[in-house]
């Protein structure tokens, strides 16, 4: 048996214990836990309890495993949101299949937990948004997915809105780029699918009443063809104005979380220009890396901009009432001890596993502003805790 894994993995050596010389499915270890899956799954699919982590233990052919090892590595290497890989194990007992083993995504959804809780059903038009959006940036990446499903992606709440992650890679593709009837057929392949997970849904009684299955799957597709237009057409720019045009174009496609790596301008024979742009994949991750540097939070990119703007919110109070100017470390370090982690202390311990502290967080701002309205007055950050941790939090997750 060889259990190849990257270093970085950490508890990875803890599963070497794991009967890997036993076939997947007869496993008794007590380190096994029983996780809902959406649909019957093509191979034997495990979930192992172990270092404090939840892990994913997938066995087949090993042509497809290491396949699925490549595409996982590469999308971690872009920043591109997905499972993250641990390791593949190979070399098994004879006519035993290789296994992938990956992290299980902490705080996530599937999309049929999202649509049962009525909290969040809501959500349809933002679950169709993550999923074109993670999408696209598979298909600007030279990655094929192959298998485009909501049955095959997790959700995260990140501030309000939802980023979807890849869960299963097994006929995913690495390419350079992609020729449009590649990204046609994935195309296709996601359609069929998501309307069918919606039938299904409604057949349970689970879908919005509002929402039509083939319609939101046909939405799918026009909001997938609207990113990729953005993020790749080229725009006539006519002789005045150029400079306020690119401007534009680029603050648009960071609205939407994507970087420029180039900018080419070609002059056309009428005095007009052509603006042809090149996108980067990952996100830019500008906010989660001045939030780390200034408080040593690591957290999601919505969340770091939220919690940014609450720190310059309370910098500008603190130098009001102090009457000194504060340097931004300072100030940040001061939020941190003196609003942050008193308001995740306040979260009692049996509900702090509903969703991650920095999405707790963001939630209880959202609550104070909305009693504030209601209030006609600002009713402090205890009371909105208070408030959110007896009505609020006990119903998330």
């Amino acid at each position: 048996m060889r259990f190849v894994f990257s270093p970085s993995a950490g508890a990875a050596t803890e599963l070497l214990s794991l009967p890997w010389d036993e076939p997947l499915g007869a496993w008794t270890d007590d380190r096994l836990l029983e996780v809902p899956q959406l649909r019957t799954p093509r191979h034997v699919v495990r979930f192992v309890a172990e270092a404090g982590g939840v892990f994913a233990l997938k066995e087949l052919p090993e042509p497809a495993a290491r396949r699925e090892h490549r595409v996982l590595r590469r999308l971690y290497d872009l920043g591109i949101p997905a499972v993250e890989v641990v390791g593949i194990v190979v070399d098994r007992a004879a006519g035993e299949e290789a296994v992938l083993v990956t992290r299980f995504l902490d705080h996530s959804s599937s999309f049929l937990a999202l649509f049962a809780n009525r909290r969040v059903a809501h959500l349809t038009g933002q679950v169709m948004n993550a999923q074109v959006e993670l999408l696209v940036r598979l298909h600007l990446a030279g990655i094929v997915w192959g298998d485009c499903s909501l049955s095959n992606t997790l959700f995260r709440l990140d501030a309000g809105t939802l980023t979807a992650y890849l869960v299963d890679a097994e006929l995913g593709e690495l390419h350079e780029r992609l020729t449009q009837e590649q990204r046609d057929r994935d195309l296709d392949v996601a359609h069929t699918r998501v309307v069918g997970e919606l039938l299904d849904l409604q057949e349970r009684g689970a879908l919005a009443e509002h929402v039509d299955p083939a319609l939101a799957a046909a939405d799918l597709v026009s909001r997938y063809e609207q990113l990729w237009a953005e993020l790749t057409d080229e725009e006539v720019l006519p002789p005045s104005g150029q400079s306020l045009r690119i401007a534009q174009r680029i603050r648009r496609l960071h609205d939407l979380g994507f970087d420029v790596g180039e900018v080419e301008i070609v002059d056309a024979p009428d005095g007009s220009s052509r603006l042809r742009l090149t996108t980067r994949v990952a996100e830019s991750g500008q906010h989660r890396r001045q939030l780390f540097a200034c408080t040593g939070l690591d957290v999601q990119e919505n969340q770091a901009h939220r919690l940014l703007g609450d720190i310059a919110g309370y910098r500008g109070w603190l130098e009001k009432v102090e009457q000194c100017s504060l340097p931004e470390s300072v100030a940040s370090l001061r939020w941190l001890a003196e609003v942050y982690e008193p308001v995740i202390a306040g979260i009692p311990a049996e509900l702090r596993g509903r969703l991650d502290a920095p999405e707790v967080f963001h939630e209880v701002l959202e609550h104070r502003w909305f009693l504030s309205e209601a209030a006609g007055r600002d009713v402090g950050m205890q009371a909105a805790v208070r408030d959110y941790v007896g009505r609020v939090l006990p119903g998330a997750g």
